[in-house]
């Protein structure tokens, strides 16, 4: 056992019992009900920060929810390392699928279960202990600096005029990330790419009124029928999506990547079993990684309208909704791709209905160079935590904020995730596994210890 192993077995009571203080605060930026537990999380955050060795640590206010924001400087002249997270989490629902209640976490089966224990509480938590380590052992050689956002899961509106605001005080080398995953707790990984997203509201209006479905049906156009008759023409039989000009601006992934991702470890049995599907589906031409990293892809993400309750009622619907979303490549902009869609979707609607096609929020795709001096210090940082060099991988998801910051700030991000498919992030019964918070613990410190 090294001493950092031993300084997280040492301390990991008190470790979990303060990580425990903040899943236990029900940050749930999607709903407005929870505007005070957002304050609550966010002086929670600043008071551990300060407790592991930040010299300030302050709540900001912002045009959304607070943000957070710490730091320590060592030394005027040192490499400055920004940590990013944020403290809101996704809403908990559907609750009666949760085997423990979803804001008072549980430690079972060697894991950490409860909604924010990867995403991000419990991994912007493994940033924060690697850090006091290093303070309490003299052993920062770095300035870090701390920006906690409570709007990223509802994709960030307020964070991008706080940095536009106080550009001077954020200014860094570099930003650190861990809200990303692993290819598995095996298979340590760097996220090297993320996807963008677009992201929209259609809304379908028929008759004034429900009509019942026996003395109009037939007659009178149903607003979920043609929701769904729209929806199942932005997608063709090979996978592409038929938004004209959609591809215009796709990058076409370069020939030695692909044969990279083609080499990264893969087994597809194991995939559709974990997910319980026969088949997968996507893109004509491309693989399961390619398909879910780096190529664009359409999403429903919500659809209703009509009678949803118990029994049956014959009634055709005056409305109906989706909510949708595209995740987008790198050199896609979400603004261009937004515009498209919303003229897309009014050109192919019906004149036997009303439709609107609101646009919600997007980001923009993210690429980190291999070569930048922190994305090799992190490789180093998960090869003495997990024993094995990491894979470069691109991901599928989207952080939005992440080109905000390249835009904004000028500085770029490295993505030292350590979340596993398996934590079920933004679904029932989140987790994280203790081995992994510990050695991400480990990861972060030897990070610092080699970036310079």
């Amino acid at each position: 056992m090294n001493e950092i192993q031993k300084y997280i077995s040492e301390n990991e009571s008190k470790m979990l019992e303060d990580l425990f203080s903040l899943i236990r605060i029900p940050s749930i930026s999607a709903k407005p009900e929870h505007h005070d537990d957002m304050l609550a999380c966010a002086e929670r955050w600043a008071q551990l920060l300060l407790e592991a060795g930040a010299d300030e640590a302050l709540v900001m206010p912002s045009k959304g929810n607070p943000i957070v924001f710490g730091e320590k400087i060592v030394d005027p002249a040192a490499k400055t390392v920004l940590i990013y997270a944020h403290y809101d989490v996704m809403p908990a629902e559907p609750l009666d699928l949760w085997k423990s209640e979803p804001f008072e976490p549980e430690i079972r089966d060697g894991h950490i279960w409860a909604r924010g224990a990867d995403d991000d509480k419990g991994q912007a938590f493994i940033q924060v202990k690697a850090f006091e380590y290093l303070v309490k052992h003299g052993m920062l050689k770095n300035n870090v600096k701390f920006i906690f956002e409570g709007e990223e899961e509802i994709g960030s509106p307020s964070l991008e005029a706080f940095c536009e605001e106080h550009k001077e005080l954020l200014k860094a080398d570099v930003i650190l990330v861990s809200d990303t995953s692993m290819l598995g707790a095996d298979l340590p990984s760097l996220t090297t790419g993320l996807r963008g997203l677009a992201y929209w509201e259609i809304e379908v209006t028929g008759p004034n009124r429900d009509l019942h479905s026996g003395h109009f049906g037939g007659a009178v156009a149903n607003p979920i029928n043609v929701l769904c008759g729209m929806i199942a023409k932005v997608v063709d039989a090979d996978g592409r999506i038929t938004v004209p000009g959609f591809y215009d601006d796709v990058e076409e992934v370069p020939q030695a990547e692909r044969d990279m991702i083609a080499h990264i470890p893969f087994n597809e049995e194991k995939y559709k079993a974990a997910i319980d599907v026969k088949e997968l589906y996507g893109e004509k031409g491309y693989s399961t990684l390619e398909r879910n990293s780096c190529r664009p892809s359409f999403d429903v993400c919500g659809i209703w309208g009509g009678y949803t309750g118990e029994g049956s009622k014959t009634v055709l619907p005056s409305k109906a909704t989706a909510k949708v979303s595209c995740r987008l490549v790198p050199h896609q902009d979400h603004h261009k791709i937004s515009r498209m869609f919303a003229d897309y979707i009014m050109s192919i609607a019906p004149d036997t209905v009303k439709v609107k096609v609101t646009p919600m929020h997007g980001g923009q795709g993210y690429v980190c160079p291999i070569t930048l001096p922190a994305y090799q210090a992190a490789e180093k940082g998960f090869e003495k935590a997990f024993g094995k060099k990491p894979l470069a991988v691109r991901r599928g998801g989207s952080i939005p904020i992440i080109s905000t910051f390249e835009q904004v700030l000028g500085i770029k991000t490295v993505l030292m995730g350590f979340g596993l498919e398996s934590n079920a992030i933004h679904s029932p019964n989140e987790n994280i596994p203790l081995d992994i918070f510990r050695k991400g613990i480990e990861a972060v410190v030897e990070f610092h210890l080699n970036y310079r």
